[in-house]
């Protein structure tokens, strides 16, 4: 890698750690594009080098690779199926709960709102979250612990629903609903039963 592409890289991790810790704060709504750009020493116009506005951080702050990280240490992990999938969940709400409930906020609020429509950052995130669900279904089936035949494309949709509408249930609630919390009980009360047909 050049040096100008390692340089341009930093700069763009800056912006959004920037935009990290004042959106955990603040929200998105009270954070400005100077002050991100104050935070971490950049000039404004560098802002717009990298996003067309504000909004387009929240798709950077939630595609993280934090999440391609957890499938990989949970495809890594031993155990049943069954086990390492209550551990994905378990860990993808850990994730979420631990960003901020003024993140999770806002990027709901500019996926879900219909004049928020341009922003694609809900749907590309969606989009990640059911292809890494689906392939740690698919990893399941090469591995030999679900069936061949599993309909694996709405298992794992299932469990994305699920993460999504719990997550929800926290924004709404403003963090009196555990997301963490009701994570756990769904896979302690539900999991197994909703796999074992598949279960080889």
């Amino acid at each position: 890698m050049t040096k100008r592409r390692q340089a341009a890289q930093e700069t763009r991790r800056k912006l959004v750690d920037a935009a990290r810790r004042i959106v955990r704060e603040k929200g998105l709504a009270g954070t400005t594009i100077d002050e991100i750009c104050a935070s971490c020493g950049v000039a404004k116009g560098t802002f717009y080098v990298y996003f067309k506005k504000k909004e387009d951080v929240l798709n950077e702050l939630n595609c993280h690779v934090a999440f391609q990280d957890l499938l990989a240490t949970t495809m890594k992990r031993d155990g049943t199926f069954s086990d390492r999938l209550s551990f994905f969940m378990r860990e993808f709400a850990s994730l979420i709960e631990t960003s901020s409930l003024k993140l999770c906020q806002e990027w709901v609020r500019n996926s879900a709102v219909p004049e928020f429509a341009t922003n694609v950052a809900g749907m590309d995130k969606l989009k990640l979250d059911r292809a890494l669900t689906l392939e740690l279904f698919k990893d399941g089936v090469r591995r030999g612990e679900l069936r061949a035949d599993a309909p694996v494309e709405s298992l794992s949709a299932l469990v994305v629903d699920v993460l999504y509408g719990e997550m929800l249930c926290w924004v709404a609630s403003d963090g009196e609903y555990g997301f963490l919390k009701r994570t756990k009980e769904f896979c302690q009360t539900f999991l197994k039963s909703i796999l074992e047909p598949y279960i080889i």
